[in-house]
């Protein structure tokens, strides 16, 4: 049996690309147009998401059998939450800057409905293998869209690729591509690409 054929490959590609929060169901929006003026800051992001949705996924799914149905939803925040905590207090000790930078996007991955959409969708009724690969695959795919965003946004927006003179001193840089309507600008096009690509109207 291929790669291709097994389970844990079709779940993953399901999240990564038939379930990307971004261009497929138009989730994580909000901070996807926040963070990607630098890569820096996209890149820390999209690894306190792959962390948190993946290790909430992982903790819901192992404790699934034992949460009443009434309060799931608490659950889910507090699991979530405990994840996303770590990873700010990650970012303040070892990356103020960063963590500066990125202000209270951090904390709001708490509310990411990518999060809380892959616990309530996959993870309360499913094993902990396929969990942690579903919550791990969503994350990608978020975290690719990002990285995508951010490179066109820094490159055209500074001049650079994380911080590095890419075009050098004869570049004029295009301010509006660090400011809300550049973002938005990139992301449209980006969102056209894709569905194209995918072949959806």
């Amino acid at each position: 049996m291929s790669i291709r054929q097994t389970r844990e490959w079709k779940i993953f590609y399901e999240g990564f690309w038939d379930n990307n929060a971004l261009f497929r169901m138009m989730l994580g929006i909000c901070s996807s147009l926040a963070v990607t003026n630098s890569l820096k800051n996209a890149l820390a992001m999209s690894l306190g998401v792959i962390f948190v949705t993946a290790s909430s996924s992982t903790m819901i799914s192992m404790i699934r059998k034992i949460i009443p149905s009434r309060i799931r939803m608490a659950v889910f925040m507090m699991v979530i939450s405990t994840f996303t905590i770590v990873v700010d207090q990650v970012l303040k000790a070892y990356y103020p800057v960063i963590s500066a930078q990125m202000g209270p996007y951090v904390g709001l991955i708490i509310t990411n409905c990518i999060v809380m959409g892959r616990a309530e969708a996959f993870a309360i009724t499913n094993p902990v293998v396929p969990s942690f690969i579903d919550g791990f695959a969503v994350a990608c795919g978020y975290s690719f869209t990002l990285m995508i965003l951010a490179t066109v946004r820094e490159i055209l927006g500074f001049g650079t690729f994380f911080d590095l003179t890419l075009l050098g001193t004869w570049w004029e840089p295009w301010v509006i591509m660090v400011m809300a309507p550049g973002a938005f600008f990139v992301l449209g096009l980006y969102i056209w690409l894709m569905r194209s690509i995918s072949k959806e109207s």
